[in-house]
């Protein structure tokens, strides 16, 4: 270690020895800093101030930032660089964050294309970038592109609970915005873990889509499906019965109680109709659950008729969880945990890019996030569903 490095080095130590770990924040601050001054050396490939033939550009200053910590939000100095072909941006401080990568891609290549200008120079000024080129972002989006696509290709196992789930995203295509469905899946398999499966971008949730995407998971090797959650997506119902015909589909059971909902006529049924389909969803055994249905359709069957042949026809769907072990029920009665682990976390990211560029920016932006959320999975020890817990 150089002689200013030594320095640094021993100015946080002095801090420290000072301060006590009151001020850890601090202390933290300052070794991050190191850590990122470090790096852009290695990027560089010289020292500050330093010539050397292998030089790949130049320091250029620093730009501050907040960051959270386990220590508390704390504000560094983010170094920055300019001259080399490639924007850096020091992978210390989002170690693994590939959707912020992501994120600065998109939004970079609106910046290229010239849509949304001033906003794109926002975000890009929040990265500490002053501008890029489109080979720059073409080569930084290759590096991306290659590690997300073998995520997305990677091989998968048995998987005995699936959840599907669909959202839309605005995005650029042909010159007009169009909306695009990001089909996703979670499986959980013989490990009793969550996964994140997959994701498909393209611009329609039709049945050639969906059966595409299921189809793909299949060529992956998914095996052994027993059991789909999902609500009624357009196209998603024709598709499942021909890829995943021998699974038990569960309807969600929130998005059903939200279609009741919309199909009741007066203000004082919409306020009530929820709690009303609790008594069912919230039934002991399959029977009783049919029971309470039976009397809610029989309420309304004179008064609001309509209302009543939807609910006959369509809450059945959201029965099927009760084919399933008791301890079982209560996380695959809807499909909430994948709208709040994985279409939150996608929402939080696509709301700063808004319009996406193109079909790849929109897909390796949510693949970014998935593996994310889907890394995160994978370090928890603790089982989502415990397959012991077979009680009928």
């Amino acid at each position: 270690m150089d002689e200013r490095k030594d320095t640094a080095v021993e100015a946080v130590l002095e801090h420290l020895m000072e301060h006590g770990p009151g001020d850890i924040a601090t202390v933290f601050a300052r070794a991050f800093e190191l850590a990122m001054q470090i790096e852009r050396e290695r990027f560089l490939g010289a020292g500050l101030y330093e010539r050397t033939a292998e030089r790949r550009g130049y320091a250029n200053g620093y730009k501050p930032k907040r960051i959270d910590t386990p220590a508390g939000t704390v504000a560094v100095d983010v170094p920055k660089t300019a001259g080399h072909d490639t924007p850096f941006y020091p992978q210390s401080l989002e170690r693994g964050r590939r959707s912020v990568r992501a994120v600065m891609l998109a939004v970079a290549e609106m910046y290229v294309k010239g849509v949304s200008t001033r906003e794109a120079e926002k975000v890009m000024r929040e990265f500490g970038i002053e501008s890029l080129s489109s080979s720059q972002v073409s080569r930084a989006a290759k590096l991306l592109d290659e590690e997300l696509e073998a995520w997305r290709t990677r091989p998968l196992g048995e998987t005995r609970y699936l959840i599907l789930d669909a959202r839309y995203e605005k995005m650029r295509h042909g010159g007009v915005v169009r909306d695009a469905a990001v089909l996703s899946a979670v499986g959980i398999g013989s490990d009793e873990r969550r996964r994140v499966l997959g994701v498909s971008v393209a611009l329609s949730e039709a049945e050639v889509h969906w059966r595409g995407f299921l189809e793909s998971l299949q060529a992956r090797g998914m095996r052994g499906v027993e059991y789909v959650v999902s609500d009624d997506h357009a196209g998603l119902r024709a598709a499942r019965r021909a890829v995943l015909g021998g699974a038990t589909w569960q309807r969600c059971q929130f998005h059903l109680a939200q279609n009741a909902i919309h199909h009741a006529p007066t203000l004082d049924i919409r306020k009530r109709i929820g709690s009303e389909l609790r008594s069912v969803w919230n039934a002991s055994t399959l029977a009783k659950a049919e029971t309470a249905l039976a009397e809610l359709v029989t309420t309304y069957r004179d008064t609001v008729p309509k209302l009543a042949a939807w609910l006959d026809e369509n809450v059945p769907e959201g029965l099927a969880v009760f084919s399933l072990p008791e301890h079982h029920r209560r996380r695959l009665r809807t499909s909430n945990p994948m709208e709040r682990s994985v279409q939150q976390e996608l929402k939080r990211r696509t709301i700063k890019v808004r319009v996406f560029p193109s079909e790849a920016s929109l897909e390796r932006l949510v693949s970014a996030v998935l593996v994310e959320i889907d890394d995160k999975w994978a370090a928890d020890s603790k089982a989502y569903i415990k397959w012991e817990c077979q009680d009928a």
